[in-house]
């Protein structure tokens, strides 16, 4: 399995906060649910191709 790059990323706390209460009802980790919305707006714009 390919490692996952890492990055830094600075977050207004305030959106920090809800991102945390929205992962949490989804029962996702806050890295994963910027994982999955980052993921989904790149689907969305026709940008993801998982083979490259």
């Amino acid at each position: 399995m390919e490692e996952k790059k890492r990055f830094l990323l600075r977050l207004d706390p305030a959106d920090y906060a809800a991102l945390e209460r929205w992962s949490a009802d989804e029962l996702r980790s806050v890295n994963s649910q910027i994982e999955f919305i980052l993921r989904e707006a790149l689907r969305k714009a026709g940008r993801f191709n998982p083979g490259s």
